[in-house]
């Protein structure tokens, strides 16, 4: 005869506490995957955001519908996964939530920092260089330096979103969806699916115009928010689900491996790297203009990357099963093989880059300014291919010490000394 459910012992306070001090005990195994892949966009994000970077050519968005967004984004929803879909498993919704809002309080402290430091930083440029750019028009802050009363409200209610400063309000508002998330699972998982796809499709400007979900991105026009967090939250709860386990792996399959190479090598053609380089080969051109430009266009809905297009999520997961699959299990292909010098090597690059994924608020944060010093330097330094590596390499340096400071603080180590 088995024990109901309802007849079982309760746990005394004793029991309560061993499991808790096992449960503090069993060190939390991250998926080197995870950290891995996000550490590398972190890296793809500053090269990304540097004015007049050449290397901007050869980052992934060149050659697919997607890019390290999605990257960023897929994989912080898995890691939310770990780090707040545990709360709610162990604490209950409400203190779940509580978690998810803390994490909102400290991601928007990040983004206002972050505005004020880079304004403050290109402001100065202005007012003691001299020079004849004027920076603080180089991310359309004009606006907020003719008449600061509006934007400065704006800023903190965050209805004053310029353009470099949005993928961090996105994802407070995708934290914010957690809570819901969590409670439609407690019913049913398939209510989760049917709300992300519902919120997704109602933030699809190419289906209902004006009306679609999204909020404006300044009170002084009609421009919306570049990253539009209904339909960001595809992506970010697809890995949330993932890691979860709501959605299972996928198998290795010699036909899913072909069918994900065949979608990530169709993409190039119509990518900017391809459409560029097509447009260029005259026997492409026909009586009626270039088919594969027009089809560029045509697209246009569906690889938009304000709202997240369909065809930019289909990409990414293609690409996503790729990395996943030559990663191998947990990311064992990842762990350098023998004990050369190429494999010593590789894992001081290795250590490098998952540190860099597990530190990404503060990485992410220092990268946007970052950047901004990079353009700055190479302004006036020239932009010739060494002048640009080398502000790049140092770039890259001021990410990884970034990283290892901040997980230098986090440790609290003078709460080790004796």
């Amino acid at each position: 005869m088995t024990l109901a459910a309802t007849d079982a012992p309760r746990p005394t306070g004793q029991t309560l506490s061993a499991a808790a001090a096992a449960a503090a005990a069993t060190p939390r195994v991250r998926d080197l995957r995870l950290d891995f892949f996000r550490g590398i966009a972190m890296f793809i994000i500053l090269i990304a955001h540097t004015p007049g970077n050449f290397l901007t050519s050869w980052i992934p968005a060149r050659w697919g519908f997607s890019d390290a967004t999605e990257m960023f984004v897929f994989c912080s929803g898995m890691a939310s996964a770990i780090a707040f879909g545990g709360a709610f498993q162990r604490a209950g919704w409400v203190l779940g939530s509580a978690r998810v809002g803390f994490r909102i309080w400290q991601v928007y402290w990040a983004h206002i920092g972050l505005f004020i430091a880079i304004a403050a930083m290109l402001a100065g440029i202005d007012y003691f260089g001299g020079y004849d750019k004027q920076y603080i028009g180089s991310l359309n802050l004009w606006k907020f330096f003719a008449d600061p009363a509006v934007p400065l409200v704006g800023l903190v209610t965050l209805t004053y979103v310029p353009n470099y400063f949005d993928i961090l309000p996105m994802y407070m508002v995708v934290l914010a969806m957690m809570p819901i998330v969590m409670a439609l699972q407690r019913v049913h998982t398939g209510l989760v699916f049917a709300f992300m796809g519902l919120v997704w499709l109602g933030a699809q400007e190419s289906v209902w115009g004006a009306s679609h979900l999204a909020f404006g991105a300044e009170p002084w026009s009609e421009r919306d928010w570049y990253f539009n967090p209904f339909g960001w939250q595809l992506i970010f709860f697809t890995g949330f689900a993932f890691m979860r386990g709501w959605i299972p792996k996928p198998p290795v399959h010699t036909a899913l491996i072909a069918l994900a190479a065949f979608i990530v090598i169709a993409n190039i053609p119509l990518s900017n790297i391809g459409v560029r380089a097509i447009a260029r080969d005259w026997f492409f051109v026909t009586e009626t203009g270039n088919p594969v430009i027009d089809a560029r266009i045509a697209l246009k809905p569906l690889i938009d990357k304000s709202d997240f297009g369909v065809l930019r999520f289909v990409h990414f997961l293609s690409l996503a099963y790729l990395a996943w699959v030559l990663a191998g299990d947990k990311g064992n292909n990842l762990l350098a093989r023998g004990a050369g010098i190429s494999a010593r090597i590789w894992s001081v690059m290795l250590a490098i880059i998952l540190k860099v994924g597990q530190q990404s608020l503060a990485v992410f944060v220092v990268s946007m300014f970052t950047a901004r010093v990079m353009g700055f330097v190479m302004d006036l330094a020239g932009r010739d291919t060494g002048t640009t590596l080398l502000v790049n390499l140092g770039g890259a340096c001021v990410l990884v010490a970034t990283a290892y400071g901040a997980g230098w603080f986090k440790s609290q180590p003078w709460r080790k000394t004796s």
